[in-house]
């Protein structure tokens, strides 16, 4: 078996602390791990790191190595989509990728999961697994579904038809419903949620390909170069649309494990630990007569007097405050976002870079200060701005410095000045985080004000 992880993307239903360059997968929601590494740790007594394959796409490769790192999973394969193009193009591109390169055969097992979701526990989960891939092995395409416990308008669903060696043949599949619809698949009993995993032999899936998407199966027989090359002619659509509503091959597996998807603020408080009134409270948070409320402080004190059902989340920049019951229409705030050209839709004040990351302290007309932190042994690019000067101040670890054709190192306490349209670079030759307040000074300081004429993270 190898287990494809599809960590791509990431829903807007968690903002704002999921935000375009820093999505659900790299949150840390219930605990010290995030989503991804949560999920990753959760193969790993069922298969070896270098049987996962995790689909990213390269604005979130330097979070995954760092995820690889912290679940002990170095080895997993990291495979970069060209671009985004759904789960149908991802999950044919890793397949492609496993028969090329790890040395698979048509009848392997490909067990595809989400990277954003909660599931436990890992030994009941384990035995799930293990039942997929022998229904897998039936020359089936296996889905996972959850029986509800209540109507949720969030999920999609897949009806449950004839029994099958342990599962269901999947009669249907439906949309997100509404309340009402949500009430009358629970009523029915024999409606499931789409979990979005699946599991299948690669020569089955590509069998299903050639039936239903002869478009992207032509793509895949041109090899991972060719498919590589013709990305953008890869239809945007999901797997559930491209095969899983047209195959006749479907069986789907009710999961006996607790299962959470996450997918918006209601479902993180069904996860967190409660207080005696029902109140989920992580940070500096100080609920006065509050009960079933929701408050997540992440930078400052937040008081809640009087509240009741209601969800707090608090970043460095935004503050959200919905009912519950409500929060599905999160996404709908960062339409609106987007639109007015919001930076807050896309990243958060701290944005994370290969080489370590920074945070934005302040800014006004003619002036933006970061602490930024370059980890040990890594380097900026040499590049230069054209319309703005630079002041730095190491104020932990040491510094190597490039200014023009100069190098000095440059020690804590120790400043430079770095002006316009002078070639520089930022280097941590040491063992510890390197740590500097910059401060820009310019016209114009936007992130885009930078050429690069030399990098080792190839983004010339």
């Amino acid at each position: 078996m190898k287990v494809i992880i599809l960590a791509g993307g990431g829903g807007s239903r968690l903002f704002p602390l999921s935000r375009t360059l820093f999505p659900k997968q790299f949150l840390k929601l219930n605990g010290e791990e995030s989503l991804l590494a949560q999920t990753i740790t959760r193969f790993l007594p069922m298969v070896k790191p270098s049987d996962m394959v995790v689909v990213t796409n390269q604005e979130y490769v330097h979070h995954v190595r760092t995820e690889l790192i912290q679940a002990k999973a170095q080895g997993a394969h990291i495979l970069l989509e060209p671009m985004a193009r759904n789960t149908a193009p991802a999950v044919a591109f890793a397949a492609q990728y496993c028969l090329e390169h790890l040395g698979c055969q048509p009848d392997e097992i490909l067990y595809v999961t989400p990277s954003d979701h909660i599931i436990r526990p890992i030994e009941t989960f384990a035995a799930n697994v293990r039942q997929a891939i022998g229904l897998a092995n039936m020359d089936k395409i296996v889905t996972l579904g959850i029986r509800p416990n209540h109507p949720e308008t969030g999920y999609g669903y897949m009806q449950a038809g004839t029994p099958f060696s342990g599962g269901f043949a999947v009669q249907s599949f439906r949309e997100k419903p509404d309340l009402k619809t949500a009430e009358e698949y629970l009523a029915a009993g024999n409606y499931y949620w789409n979990s979005g995993m699946f599991a299948f032999a690669i020569q089955c899936f590509m069998e299903e390909l050639a039936a239903y998407q002869p478009d992207i199966y032509e793509l895949v027989q041109s090899g991972l170069d060719g498919m590589k090359e013709n990305f953008t002619l890869m239809p945007n659509i999901s797997i559930d649309y491209a095969i899983a509503e047209k195959s006749q091959k479907m069986v789907m597996l009710p999961i006996t494990a607790e299962w959470n998807d996450i997918g918006s603020w209601d479902a993180i408080y069904d996860v967190l630990d409660k207080d005696l009134d029902g109140n989920a409270v992580k940070g500096d948070c100080i609920p006065i007569e509050c009960s079933n409320t929701l408050i997540l402080g992440h930078s400052r004190l937040i008081a809640g007097i009087g509240l009741e059902d209601i969800l707090v989340v608090e970043t460095d920049d935004v503050i959200v405050v919905a009912k519950k019951g409500e929060s599905q229409k999160v996404k709908d705030l960062v339409c609106e976002l987007k639109e007015k050209g919001r930076i807050e839709a896309d990243q958060h004040t701290t944005v994370y870079r290969p080489w370590g990351f920074y945070t934005v302290l302040g800014s006004g007309p003619g002036y933006k200060m970061k602490k930024i932190v370059v980890n040990p042994g890594e380097i900026l690019s040499l590049q230069m701005h054209y319309h703005r000067s630079e002041h730095w101040i190491v104020i932990g670890g040491t510094a190597k410095v490039t200014i023009g054709v100069a190098e000095q190192m440059v020690h804590e306490n120790e400043s430079v000045f770095v002006p316009q349209t002078t070639n520089h670079r930022l280097e941590n030759p040491g063992r510890l985080p390197l740590q500097i307040i910059e401060v820009q000074n310019g016209s114009y300081l936007g992130e885009d004000d930078i050429v690069r004429f030399d990098d080792r993270y190839g983004r010339l």
